[in-house]
């Protein structure tokens, strides 16, 4: 697939932004505010002062230019500067607030001390808030525990006793792109002849199956929108990949108040890395359409030619509840959809319980075998 190429003149670079901080003094009391899962309201735990989010329309939303997006010294690039501390063990790179110098990785539960750099990096254009309050994820967590075969039951008791679970807005790559696809490739049908074969000594007369292959080419269009690519390393991809469905529509303009009392992981997968991911996804859809558009029986697909248009990109954050639990000198790890509840982790095993369905088994067999050598 091919995009616009890069310009090479760049201008002159920018002054370096200000550092954003995410931290927001109540007007009653001048304690820190939070913002309040499920609502656009930012709450005072101290004396518990409600301010309204006013949400800007979705329309609001804006998508930007790849070529710009991939020229980090462009003027027209929306930076922004956050103190982030990278975990030795994960190396995920999570924002915090100036006043802490000492926290355990939201990721692992590795303690880490945190440094006094800055990350500098392409600024969010939209958020999902979160909608699930912690307890409420906590309790999604241990329904997902308890149905598991096999879980420890000793995980399960650690993991009632509450351990908070850390909220965390993990980033996200959008890709919105035009295709157009020309291809060629082969037709199949599918005929039959009929043969004779011998079969118990007996010749007899079956139909078998040919393909008749027809040479095809043609063009193929699609619009892609909001392709979704996680720009985290941190977790296991399979693991947040299964988190889906997301409410893209649900997105709102980004607004630091969104961010308060939570905590914000920077990418560290970086555009080009993403619309490189996103290209192969586009190219696996192209085909299902080249093959659709071929049609017949059978399809082979000998080339397709993708020239790509009007490629835009959004940098988003989605919600997650995370919970790191070491037990046994073992780390688990939980992830929490903030959206719909949708829970995926690092399945525990417990050797005793294996051990004893392996000698109820035996046991069944046993007694099976017992009744029916008495019938036999």
């Amino acid at each position: 697939m091919k995009i616009p190429t890069v310009s090479r003149k760049r201008p002159p670079p920018p002054p370096p932004p200000k550092t954003e901080e995410h931290r927001f003094p109540c007007d009653n009391c001048g304690a820190d505010m939070r913002f309040d899962p499920g609502d656009d309201r930012m709450v005072c735990d101290h004396c518990g002062h409600v301010e309204t989010l006013a949400r800007s329309a979705p329309t609001a939303i804006r998508e930007i230019d790849i070529r710009r997006g991939l020229d980090a010294a462009s003027q027209d690039a929306e930076m922004e500067e956050t103190r982030v501390l990278s975990c030795p063990n994960c190396a995920a790179q999570v924002e915090f607030d100036p006043a802490v110098h000492a926290a355990e990785c939201p990721f692992c539960a590795t303690p880490v001390v945190t440094d006094t750099g800055t990350n500098r990096h392409i600024k969010p254009a939209a958020v999902g808030p979160f909608v699930l309050e912690e307890r409420q994820a906590h309790d999604a967590m241990e329904r997902w525990l308890g149905s598991l075969w096999f879980a420890p039951n000793g995980l399960t008791k650690y993991v009632r006793k509450g351990q908070k679970m850390n909220g965390v807005y993990v980033p996200f790559w959008t890709i919105d792109a035009q295709t157009d696809t020309a291809y060629q490739g082969q037709r199949g049908d599918v005929y039959y002849v009929t043969q004779t074969v011998v079969k118990d000594g007996k010749p007899t007369q079956v139909q078998v199956p040919k393909v008749r292959w027809t040479p095809k080419r043609g063009r193929v269009a699609r619009f892609f929108d909001d392709v979704l690519i996680l720009a985290s390393t941190s977790l296991p991809k399979h693991h947040t990949d299964a988190l889906q469905p997301w409410d893209l529509a649900g997105l709102a303009p980004y607004a630091p108040q969104y961010l308060a009392g939570f905590r914000a992981e920077a990418y560290s997968v970086d555009l080009s890395q993403g619309l490189e991911e996103a290209k192969q996804r586009m190219e696996a859809v192209i085909a299902r359409d080249v093959r659709m558009d071929i049609g017949g029986d059978q399809q082979r697909i000998d080339r397709m030619q993708t020239q790509l248009s009007d490629v835009t990109f959004k940098h988003i954050l989605l919600p997650v509840w995370v919970a790191a639990y070491k037990y046994r000198g073992q780390s688990y790890r939980f992830v929490v959809n903030g959206q719909s509840g949708r829970v995926q982790g690092e399945r525990p095993y417990s050797a005793v319980k294996i051990a004893i369905a392996v000698v109820a088994a035996l046991l069944l067999l046993a007694v099976a075998l017992a009744i029916y050598a008495r019938v036999g």
